[in-house]
């Protein structure tokens, strides 16, 4: 015997989806589909007792597959291949990002993926940041190979080409956390702007932001995503180096809030607290062993301090994510006087 199918209105589908489920009814493991312009069919497991219906039908429905799991056991994997696909994948606009570490069949991993997100074009799988400017090295698993993408997340959007410019989804928390910390009206200064990571979440949180970034395709991004996100007004943008910025600005500048999101960025304490103003905010960003948090970076801020003739008023280390096996990436947020 064929499955089963009740046909109801689509304004309607909800609703009866939800009463299915409580008479035990409604088989999750099929699709929804339309069914003519003004109906849909929703699988059943049996026919509705209570539920309203305009019919039932016999159809052969197709199961949703609803995992990664479920995809490439259906194409033919092993357990044991199974337990070695990934985990966990980022979708960035129509590219969708996976770390593919020793899986077995890449290219089936993608095709899986592209099946899973619609809207996804591209599967690059990330092989690892290299050089002074954090530039990602990827491999087209699967899709047309379009490394060019827009993605938004908490309102702001992001232009980026992923062969280029290195994104984190696993700073996405971080992201938004400085757009609600950042008050109207700050003065800010991103020592490390990348394509405008938190540059645009503190912009349109009413912030004047000073952005400064060095390598010049991630600079292009900086700039169209100011325009893109609409905060011309608020930000600033410098491609050269943050020390030579601060050194070249004039006496009277000073900033309320200083974001230095690298992870070398304990190296520049000595430039960012010359024009940190007095109770202002430094967020410094550092890869950390696990064991030294959180003492090591709270102690390099302290002694930058120090060494500047400053004090630190408070300090906490957050932990935003782990950064490889027994490092983790934190962010020390300081007052400093």
């Amino acid at each position: 015997m064929d499955e089963l199918a009740v046909i109801v209105e689509k304004p309607r589908a909800d609703a009866a989806i939800g009463a299915l489920r409580v008479e035990g009814i409604y088989d999750d493991s099929r699709s929804v589909y339309e069914c003519g312009d003004e109906t849909v069919a929703i699988p059943v497991t049996a026919p509705p007792e209570e539920t309203p219906v305009q019919e039932v039908i016999e159809e052969t429905g197709k199961r949703r597959v609803r995992t990664l799991g479920d995809h490439l056991q259906a194409a033919g994997w092993s357990e044991a291949e199974l337990d070695r696909a990934p985990g966990s994948w980022a979708v960035l606009g129509t590219v969708i990002l996976v770390d593919i570490g020793d899986s077995p069949r890449p290219a089936e991993v993608g095709q899986a993926l592209l099946e899973m997100h619609g809207n996804a074009d591209t599967v690059l799988a990330r092989k690892g940041i290299t050089g002074q400017h954090r530039e990602p090295e990827v491999e087209v698993l699967a899709g047309v190979g379009d490394t060019e993408t827009v993605h938004t997340e908490h309102g702001t959007t992001y232009a980026m080409d992923l062969r280029e410019v290195m994104f984190s989804p696993g700073n996405k928390a971080e992201r938004a956390l400085m757009g609600a910390v950042t008050g109207p009206d700050e003065q800010v200064l991103d020592m490390f702007a990348g394509i405008g990571y938190f540059t645009l979440p503190m912009a349109r949180a009413g912030a004047h932001v000073t952005a400064v970034e060095r390598s010049s395709s991630t600079f292009s991004y900086l700039v169209e995503n100011v325009v893109r996100n609409g905060v011309q007004d608020s930000v600033e943008t410098y491609r050269a180096d943050c020390r030579d910025v601060i050194a070249e600005s004039s006496p009277e500048v000073r900033y309320d809030r200083i974001v230095m999101g690298h992870y070398d960025a304990h190296d520049y304490l000595d430039s960012a607290l010359t024009v940190l103003e007095s109770g202002g905010t430094l967020h410094m960003h550092e890869a950390t062993p696990t064991e030294l948090v959180p003492d090591r970076p709270q102690r390099r801020v302290e002694d930058a301090a120090e060494q500047a003739g400053r004090t630190v008023s408070s300090v906490e280390v957050r932990t935003v994510k782990g950064y490889s096996e027994g490092v983790s990436h934190v962010v020390a947020d300081a007052v400093v006087r």
